[in-house]
């Protein structure tokens, strides 16, 4: 059992930066890839970024590719978002997502675990 937490959200300005943290509880944190989903007002859930268990190979979404960084620290069962050059469409809920498996996937069903969501708004 894995259970997520997300924190770092809020209020910023178009252009602005953001860091996105995903706390995970339970010992076997580095036995799942993670990723980050995020949905808009109006909008369906969609993939922004996906990192491996290991931290060595990453994923993105061609919307936020050069402007997002995913990473993680196993010793700290954590793994992050770190957003810049922020537009008003960034503007949506974020969660975090576990799947037992070496790499994360664009599809939302093979995740077994989910954070609460942390938002995330952009002003223009």
């Amino acid at each position: 059992q894995v259970q997520l937490v997300e924190s770092g959200g809020g209020l910023v300005q178009a252009g602005g930066s953001l860091r996105l943290s995903c706390a995970a509880s339970g010992r076997t944190f580095s036995s799942y890839a993670m990723c980050w989903f995020r949905q808009a007002p109006g909008k369906e859930r969609e993939f922004v970024a996906a990192i491996s268990w290991s931290g060595g190979s990453t994923s993105y979404a061609d919307s936020v590719k050069g402007r997002f960084t995913i990473s993680r620290v196993n010793a700290k069962n954590t793994v992050y978002l770190q957003m810049n050059s922020l537009k008003h469409k960034d503007t949506a809920v974020y969660y975090c997502a576990a799947v037992p498996s070496e790499s994360g996937t664009v599809f939302q069903s093979r995740y077994d675990y989910w954070g609460q969501g942390t938002q995330v708004t952009v002003s223009s």
